[in-house]
């Protein structure tokens, strides 16, 4: 496992070294030049209880996210099926709230959309908040692949972007999600506050996990009105490019997705960032309450660079309940 100091010096190399570096190790592991794209749906918006300071789904500020209903299994089933229409590989559902409980009614509605949504064909991955052993076991059984649940940035500088929550308690899902055998799609956030060393320091934790994440989100900040970090600064993009380089030379295997802020990139950055490692992006008009690249745009910008929509379960087993069931004599 690197340790801070070697991730210092291999983030802080003369640029065009590290993107040598970062570039053969990406073509090492990932050798069909494929994009895995992803689908987000937010089915359940807004009035979250916890404050992180970055979200404008907390019911703790002043945004112009409302607080909305849990979307029903017949609600989301038309949108995934477009989804996977459309293209998209990995379907994943986020939910504004600080965790699930077995039993609960509102658990037992998400098992049931992700039962019908695993039938599409496509990856199927949940954020949900907090959850335990049970929670766990029960989503990987009703067909999820993956489990997204973010760091964010460093254990030193976690709390100052949320009080309601450890970094622990992160830590703790993670363990649940893994013990239940679902991947870990664990990254962070750039633009909170933090310092270069801290989101190396938050890449140190990620390397510590075993095993290893199987995709790492990195999104830089969109800034919303209403919360605490309404006016924080733009991420440099170097600053973006030298994190993904080195994030794919020390997590050669995971996928690395570009995600939130990518609106906010030239085709020339987004190419940049793709050349540096990143290998996933969220594809659609929407992420959770902030706009994304129009999918048309995406595809083009693939196309341009030559590269191709990688294929569901390429990289990661199918759920069992999936598998086909021998023919009857």
């Amino acid at each position: 496992m690197p340790k801070l100091e070697t991730l210092e010096a291999i983030y802080r190399r003369p640029l065009f070294d590290l993107l040598a570096d970062s570039r053969r190790v990406h073509a090492d592991h990932w050798r069909d030049n494929e994009m895995q794209l992803c689908t987000l749906l937010s089915v359940k918006t807004g009035g979250c209880s916890e404050d992180c300071g970055y979200c404008a789904q907390s019911a703790r500020y002043n945004t112009d996210v409302k607080a909305g209903k849990l979307m029903t299994t017949d609600e989301v089933l038309p949108i995934a099926k477009q989804a996977a229409a459309s293209g998209a590989t990995r379907f994943c559902m986020g939910a504004a709230w600080k965790g699930v409980r077995d039993g609960d009614a509102k658990f037992d509605q998400v098992l049931d959309t992700v039962r019908e949504v695993s039938k599409l064909g496509m990856e199927v991955c949940v954020t949900l908040g907090q959850l335990g052993d049970a929670e766990a076991q029960k989503l990987r059984e009703a067909g999820v692949t993956a489990y997204n649940h973010n760091i964010d940035t460093s254990p030193e500088h976690y709390a100052s972007i949320v009080s309601t929550h450890t970094f622990q308690d992160r830590l703790n899902t993670i363990g649940a999600v893994q013990r239940a055998g679902m991947a870990v799609c664990c990254g962070g956030i750039l633009g909170l506050g933090e310092t270069e060393t801290d989101r190396l320091r938050m890449l140190e934790v990620l390397c510590s996990f075993d095993p290893p994440p199987e995709s790492v989100p990195i999104n830089c900040l969109m800034p919303m009105a209403g919360t605490p970090l309404a006016n924080t600064k733009p991420i440099d993009i170097f600053e973006l490019v030298r994190l993904i380089a080195t994030t794919r030379i020390v997590l050669p295997k995971a996928k690395i997705r570009l995600s939130a802020g990518r609106s906010l990139l030239s085709r020339e950055a987004q190419a940049l960032c793709f050349f540096a490692g990143a290998n996933s992006i969220f594809y659609g008009e929407k992420l959770l309450t902030a706009p994304n690249p129009e999918a048309d745009e995406d595809i083009a910008l693939l196309r341009d660079l030559g590269l191709s929509p990688q294929a569901p379960y390429s990289d990661l087993p199918r759920p069992e309940s999936l598998d086909p069931q021998p023919a009857l004599a």
